[in-house]
């Protein structure tokens, strides 16, 4: 199943008309704006889903938009439309971050493709995301004594080792390594470093 929109923004109506028809066609929600100015007012962080831009556009352009966005930390897959003439531009975008760039005039299927797999690489960065700041919740119930004792686990130290340099009773460290272990949802040492591993930015949250 596709979950998430095509947020679509071009200002020739008919080309917004036909990749509407055609991403319903496989299955694929949107929403449409006739300029970048209009969509960058509504843009909220909550959005979720790609965007397709048209890369030359009166006003504002795809680019600009695409300059603002990233202002804003916007993490979007962002697929450009680009004319023969715009394909240097779009190549610098994808260099910058940019998902793709799709050239006019463009092959169907190839243009629905890779929405959908904006749309799905979107999907597992949002549950990457999401992990992660569950991670980070679960790191923030422990206590500095317990910070020291997971340091020294993941360190591989046995609790003797670790009762000594702490300078606590090893019945102290048993205590606090099944509180670390439950508050961080894990059942060894192993799990906790795999835990941790997969996801190292959340404990600087």
């Amino acid at each position: 199943m596709i979950t998430g929109l095509a947020y679509l923004v071009d200002d020739d109506a008919a080309i917004r008309d036909a990749i509407v028809w055609l991403l319903r066609s496989r299955g694929i929600q949107s929403s449409t704006w006739e300029s970048a100015e209009s969509f960058l007012a509504d843009y909220n962080a909550e959005m979720s889903g790609c965007l397709i831009l048209d890369i030359r556009m009166v006003g504002m352009t795809g680019i600009e938009l695409y300059e603002q966005l990233r202002a804003q930390r916007c993490a979007m897959p962002i697929i450009f439309l680009t004319g023969h003439g715009d394909v240097p531009l779009a190549v610098k975008a994808l260099k910058h971050g940019a998902f793709d760039f799709i050239e006019k005039p463009f092959n169907d299927n190839e243009l629905a493709d890779r929405v959908i797999e904006a749309l799905k690489f979107e999907e597992s960065r949002r549950g990457q995301d999401a992990d992660r700041a569950e991670i980070s919740d679960r790191l923030a119930t422990l206590s500095v004594r317990e910070r020291e004792v997971m340091a020294a686990i993941l360190a591989g130290k046995l609790n003797k080792v670790i009762a000594d340099e702490l300078q606590i009773a090893m019945r102290t460290v048993e205590v606090h390594r099944a509180r670390i272990f439950e508050k961080m949802g894990v059942r060894s040492a192993v799990e906790l470093a795999q835990c941790l591993s997969a996801h190292p930015s959340a404990g600087s949250r």
